[in-house]
């Protein structure tokens, strides 16, 4: 299929799925906020014909439709993430976010769009589909404050894999780093695992002109900032993945005051559970020694967030078969390891799934600009090729599956 055709042999053609994203994109909506969004997919599935359960499955802003086909055969499911960022576009596109620190800056709006056109063009061909497809809007991919359950370890924990029960689950991710009419595959890990520490150092505060009075948390600080890079480059294996990065300091109030406390917050992104282990030890290790090294109280606290989102090997291997009939075998190209989160990891935990890159970028035209950058855009040709390709995968999926 040439990415110029821009076709979709039944269901939304390309205007309907570029005037669905674009409307998405103006109306972006944050985490845990989704209503207009929720709204606006149970509208469209239902001109569609079906039964839309919007707040079900322990989303109040999720959506779910199941799709039955013609003839008894397997439940695949397709998820689609709907939330967007707090941040302010520039892009200078006509259907730039009309809500000013609000943006669909990682491609959440195709994704929904993507979904839709899946169902649309499922729906078209349920003469063909064997078994059924449930389609999984979820909101707070991108998380919310506080400790509360959400996104798809929310929906999941309340069974939108079951009734009827999950087989296998899809989904795919805007990549700019991939040029449009292109897929990325991984047979594995395709998202890192990722924990969020929050450090609290707490020294002796003293005056600026006399340090030897007290115990400075500032220089602590930096003592360990300097030391947690040791960790991924001398205690981890250099030919496995980590990433310990410290993302916010905050300390004192006053230019000749060395306070009392200083705090850190990082991230730790890895591939495997060892690792993380291993990492996590060191984290606390180095923090330990240096404070008590200087006379400073440390005060840490890990939080895990997704777990690594792990493609089953066979499904993979499976759904390429099938893509390569869609798209060809020279559109698809294996990729390395992302080391940004996924909560899809609550999914892939529970049932074999499939992750995807989708490319949506465009050198010649600009359309460079990385996920979460105000500048964030797509060639919307992405559209109707995902579509093609993504539903065509599930239906031959669906006939050919064991058993079915």
């Amino acid at each position: 299929m040439s990415i110029d055709e821009g076709s979709v042999e039944a269901g939304w053609g390309e205007e309907a799925l570029i005037a669905t994203r674009r409307h998405l994109h103006r109306n972006p909506e944050l985490s845990g906020a989704e209503h207009e969004t929720a709204r606006y997919v149970a509208e469209r599935l239902g001109e569609l014909g079906l039964e839309a359960e919007l707040g079900a499955h322990g989303a109040p802003t999720g959506v779910v439709a199941v799709i039955e086909g013609a003839h008894p055969g397997p439940t695949l499911a397709w998820r689609a993430d709907t939330d967007a960022l707090p941040i302010h576009e520039e892009s200078g596109a006509e259907y730039a976010s009309c809500r000013p620190g609000v943006m669909h800056a990682c491609g959440h709006d195709v994704h929904t769009t993507i979904g839709l056109g899946i169902a649309s063009r499922l729906v078209a061909s349920r003469e063909r589909l064997r078994g059924r497809v449930k389609m999984i809007f979820q909101p707070e991919e991108e998380g919310v404050p506080g400790d509360r359950v959400a996104g798809a370890e929310a929906m999941a924990q309340a069974g939108v894999l079951d009734s009827p029960k999950v087989d296998a689950i899809f989904a795919a991710h805007c990549m700019p780093s991939i040029p449009v009419g292109r897929i990325g595959y991984r047979h594995t890990a395709m998202w890192a695992g990722s924990d969020h520490w929050r450090l609290v150092i707490r020294g002796r505060q003293s005056h600026g002109a006399y340090p030897q009075d007290g115990v400075d948390p500032i220089w602590i600080a930096g003592q360990i900032i300097v030391a947690l890079q040791g960790i991924p480059a001398r205690v981890i294996d250099s030919r496995r993945c980590c990433v310990l990065s410290v993302g916010k300091v905050e300390a004192g109030e006053a230019f000749n005051v060395i306070p009392e406390t200083v705090t850190l917050v990082g991230l730790l992104r890895t591939l495997e559970d060892d690792v993380r282990e291993r990492a996590v030890a060191a984290l606390r290790q180095t923090v330990d020694g240096i404070c008590q090294a200087w006379g400073a109280r440390a005060e840490l606290n890990i939080s895990r967030g997704a777990e690594v989102t792990a493609n089953d090997p066979a499904l993979v291997e499976r759904a390429l078969a099938t893509l390569r009939g869609q798209v060809g075998a020279e559109r698809l190209a294996e990729v390395e390891p992302q080391m940004g989160a996924e909560d899809f990891a609550s999914f892939s935990r529970r049932r074999p799934a499939a992750y995807f890159l989708l490319g949506v970028g465009n050198e010649a035209r600009g359309i460079v600009h990385p996920i979460h950058s105000p500048r964030f855009d797509v060639d919307e040709r992405c559209l109707p090729f995902a579509v093609q390709a993504f539903s065509g995968m599930l239906l031959d999926l669906a006939e050919d599956w064991p058993g079915a």
